[in-house]
């Protein structure tokens, strides 16, 4: 289970929908090249039992109000998956704001595609899939809205 942060907590944003994190969450969204020239992004399917369970998205949670949103992606990432991120490099990071209430995700690269499991309780699997097999799977639906805008520079 992960540690508690000060942003633990559901908030309310402007348009009435419920959110996770107090001071906005943050993800990571890791991609990473093969030697075959396709571009893959590491995954989580989300435990059946959490808000959207089943769905796919990125590791990710509440921000705490300290946090910058890398540090808030990087840290979830370490809860969450158990896997060695040497070389991570953070390309840049695209805020979603709902009106008082916001997501960053965090877009990053690593030179080799890392083995990656569960950590948690949360994650019900972790899978590098091909970028353009990405919408085909049952996406969180924050993150199926978002998608298209993370995959263009």
């Amino acid at each position: 289970m992960g540690s508690l942060v000060d942003g633990d907590g559901w908030t309310t944003c402007s348009a009435g929908h419920q959110h996770w994190g107090r001071h906005g969450a943050a993800g990571l969204l890791l991609r990473t090249v093969l030697e075959d020239g396709s571009d893959h992004v590491l995954l989580q399917k989300r435990a059946w039992w959490t808000h959207h369970g089943g769905t796919w998205g990125v590791p990710g949670g509440a921000r705490a109000s300290w946090e910058t949103p890398e540090q808030a992606a990087l840290r979830e990432l370490a809860e969450e998956v158990e896997m060695t991120v040497d070389g991570v490099i953070v390309e840049r990071v695209h805020h979603d704001d709902h009106g008082g209430w916001s997501y960053w995700t965090v877009i990053a690269t690593i030179a080799t595609p890392a083995t990656a499991k569960a950590r948690s309780r949360e994650t019900a699997e972790m899978r590098w899939v091909a970028s353009q097999a990405v919408a085909d799977l049952n996406l969180h639906p924050g993150f199926a809205a978002t998608w298209p805008h993370l995959t263009s520079s």
